[in-house]
């Protein structure tokens, strides 16, 4: 998989540490611009939907990185995942990796999470697992995701690394940086409403990406 993909792709009381359809955190979307070494390359956008006790959340993810004017990698991701309180009941997602497709069928069964992955053949993982969406703060508590992209376990020790301000595209605010180390390394953000704000990793080549949220 590559690494540009899977990495775009608790200081908050436990009380609040529950992300479920009756407390969102977050309105009707969430954006962010995405940036390498201070260029911008695209953008990672989310839509949240309340339906009949349900909350659903559709990502999309279109970037481009270009060298001298012309694309050299290309990169879009679309997912859905449909919640009922704290539970998963489903995700779908299909992708498109500079030309490598990806597609990911996830339901909830009686055994858990059964998942159906064009690139990792069906298992059933634990009811418990939390999607690699970033989003969703509980999934700082975590020691496996489900990798939306290719439908496979990652492997996290999430730490916290301490209170920050991080600027976004109009203010800054206050917010809790948790570092990602495994199967996943990275840097993301939380504010004191539970909202994912921030992200920040190292491209395979070495690269600066950032997050920025448009707010």
């Amino acid at each position: 998989m590559h690494r540009f993909a899977f990495f775009l792709l608790v200081f908050l009381t436990a009380s609040s540490s529950a992300v479920g359809a009756d407390r969102l955190p977050y309105g009707a979307d969430l954006s962010f611009s995405v940036w390498r070494n201070g260029q911008q390359i695209g953008r990672h956008k989310l839509a949240f939907e309340q339906d009949s006790g349900q909350l659903k959340v559709s990502t999309s993810i279109d970037l481009a990185v270009k060298l001298v004017g012309i694309t050299a990698y290309r990169y879009s991701h679309r997912a859905q995942e449909v919640w009922s309180g704290d539970a998963l009941l489903s995700l779908t997602s299909r992708t498109d990796d500079d030309g490598k497709q990806y597609s990911v069928q996830a339901s909830r069964t009686g055994e858990g999470i059964a998942v159906l992955a064009q690139s990792a053949g069906r298992q059933v993982l634990p009811g418990t697992i939390l999607p690699s969406s970033h989003w969703n703060f509980r999934q700082v508590a975590q020691t496996v995701l489900l990798n939306s992209q290719k439908g496979s376990e990652a492997r996290v020790k999430v730490t916290t690394v301490g209170r920050e301000t991080i600027r976004t595209a109009s203010s800054t605010l206050p917010a809790t940086r948790y570092r990602y180390e495994g199967d996943v390394k990275m840097d993301q953000w939380f504010d004191d409403r539970g909202r994912w704000v921030k992200m920040a990793f190292a491209g395979s080549d070495g690269s600066a990406i950032e997050y920025v949220l448009q707010e």
